[in-house]
């Protein structure tokens, strides 16, 4: 049992190690664009399903409590939080829409959308980036290597190499926890821990 534990994490790290390298250049330039949208009054809107679900929240929590420095809150809001919208709009418009009409509500010209899919294909996921784009925001995904449709819905792709779902979930958290880092250093580079 020991082995399948120690099996587990070298695999993980190599996932890691693996994705890190390809996603770093333009995960770069996805902070420094929400960076900038965010001095301006934008947001970033955050949206998955069960696990994906709680990695959109802790996106929007470190945004707007703090992630490494103390600083200003930053504009973040998880879609996945508001259980009277997800339960009224899935009982009268049907799951596939939950995200899709928050986003109708509160997306702005300007605003940064990160769709959290591991499979690439949910549904509800795909409609909210459709409707964040036509609302004029950059739409971001975060995806497993099967990246399915979600490609031709964003601007930015951050695909996991591993069609293991506890891998591309590790690399989820990883790629948040850069994103934050990148915010706070290019947002507030004399704070303080």
């Amino acid at each position: 049992m020991e082995d399948r534990v120690r099996d587990g994490f070298r695999e993980g790290a190599r996932v890691l190690e693996s994705f890190g390298a390809e996603a770093a250049p333009e995960l770069v330039a996805v902070a420094r664009l929400a960076a900038e949208r965010l001095r301006r009054g934008g947001k970033v809107l955050s949206f998955g399903n069960g696990g994906s679900a709680a990695d959109a929240q802790h996106l929007a929590a470190e945004l707007v409590n703090r992630f490494r420095v103390n600083r200003p809150p930053l504009a973040g809001i998880a879609l996945t939080t508001d259980t009277s919208a997800l339960t009224a709009i899935g009982n009268d418009f049907g799951f596939e829409q939950v995200f899709e009409k928050q986003v109708r509500a509160l997306a702005r010209p300007g605003d940064v959308a990160v769709g959290i899919t591991t499979s690439g294909a949910s549904p509800n996921v795909l409609r909210a980036l459709a409707a964040a784009r036509e609302a004029g925001c950059t739409c971001v995904g975060l995806t497993g290597a099967s990246a399915g449709p979600l490609a031709a819905a964003c601007d930015h792709l951050f695909r996991v190499p591993s069609r293991e779902t506890p891998r591309v979930q590790e690399c989820h958290v990883a790629w948040i926890h850069a994103f934050c880092d990148l915010l706070d250093t290019i947002l507030y580079p004399e704070a303080t821990l």
